[in-house]
């Protein structure tokens, strides 16, 4: 019960953001040209100044796991490259394969997360670890997936290739994790002007980014595409978890890495997802959809998981 308390704390207030900006995209207090750009600042200025907080402000040095870091990529590697697979051979609707994959490997590592491991320890535990290892994949991943399926991408490989470079290497929330790790590594103390600049955008992030994928939320194409939804939810939420956390059980992970690695394979779809997709071209529907769908979920089956490993005395 308490496990369901602390899930409930941390999913219901998400869920409600995006329950109001639905209704205020219903009643039109904003309109799509508003969330256009609302989507635009998050993607350029409030994401990037997320990931950069939350990076910078871990001691590197003091959490630096290696064993730790290497099997959270490679999970996350391994993540990407099965749903990748199969979406090669069992998803036909390739304009959409992009937004799948991404929604069902992509976890709200840095937001949802880090709120739920502060429920159970009262601090980020080693999330910012976990970030470190999987969140500079998670998006590298997404900018090559979102370039090469996006509807308006090149029909030459080679320009597509070089549109996929540029995006990579000018995609802000790439940038801003880059320099939140030189932050992190050369521990540089910043100013508390520049600080409290940083984490008033940071803040903002995550709800603006929830009230826009709200405001933006299709329900009546969201049920054309309920299937590959609940395909990519039960992926996210289940089978992801399912694989990866007896291998770390195995490698001796307990306690706080423990949940952060639930945390990357079963926490619901971030909500940046929706926020990049859009971003780079796609229609959003599938990928807000899933969003809504495993926030909506995590509170059975994170409780579920957690119960799980509390009953076998591994956190």
């Amino acid at each position: 019960m308490e496990e369901l308390i602390f899930s409930l704390n941390a999913t219901v207030p998400v869920f409600l953001v995006m329950i109001v900006g639905y209704l205020a995209k219903q009643i039109k207090m904003v309109d799509d040209h508003f969330v256009k750009v609302l989507n635009t600042v998050n993607f350029k200025i409030t994401l990037p100044a997320l990931v950069f907080r939350d990076i910078a402000t871990s001691n590197f040095y003091q959490v630096w796991d290696m064993k730790y870091v290497v099997f959270c990529f490679l999970a996350t590697l391994c993540s990407i490259l099965l749903i990748g697979l199969g979406c090669k051979f069992f998803y036909r609707d390739k304009s959409q394969s992009g937004e799948l994959i991404q929604a069902a490997y992509r976890s709200s590592a840095a937001v949802l997360g880090i709120a739920f491991i502060q429920n159970i320890y009262g601090t980020s535990g080693m999330a910012p670890l976990m970030i470190i290892g999987t969140v500079p994949l998670y998006n590298v991943a997404a900018v090559v997936l979102l370039t090469f399926t996006s509807p308006d991408r090149e029909k030459d490989a080679g320009a597509a290739i070089k549109k996929s470079v540029i995006g990579v290497l000018t995609n802000p929330i790439i940038l801003g994790i880059f320099l939140g790790m030189v932050v992190s590594v050369l521990q540089i103390s910043m100013p508390p002007i520049l600080s409290k600049t940083v984490n008033n955008f940071a803040v903002v992030a995550s709800p603006l980014a929830l009230f826009g994928l709200g405001a933006g939320f299709e329900g009546r194409k969201a049920l054309k595409e309920m299937k590959p939804t609940m395909v990519a939810s039960l992926i996210k939420l289940v089978i992801l978890p399912a694989i990866f956390l007896p291998i770390a059980i195995y490698l001796g992970f307990t306690t706080e890495k423990l949940v952060a690695v639930l945390i990357m394979l079963g926490a619901p779809t971030t909500a940046s997802c929706y926020v990049m997709a859009r971003s780079m071209g796609h229609k959003g529907v599938l990928t807000s959809s899933v969003v809504v769908a495993t926030t909506f979920l995590c509170s059975i089956t994170l409780t579920a998981w957690l119960y799980l490993l509390r009953v076998m005395g591994l956190v």
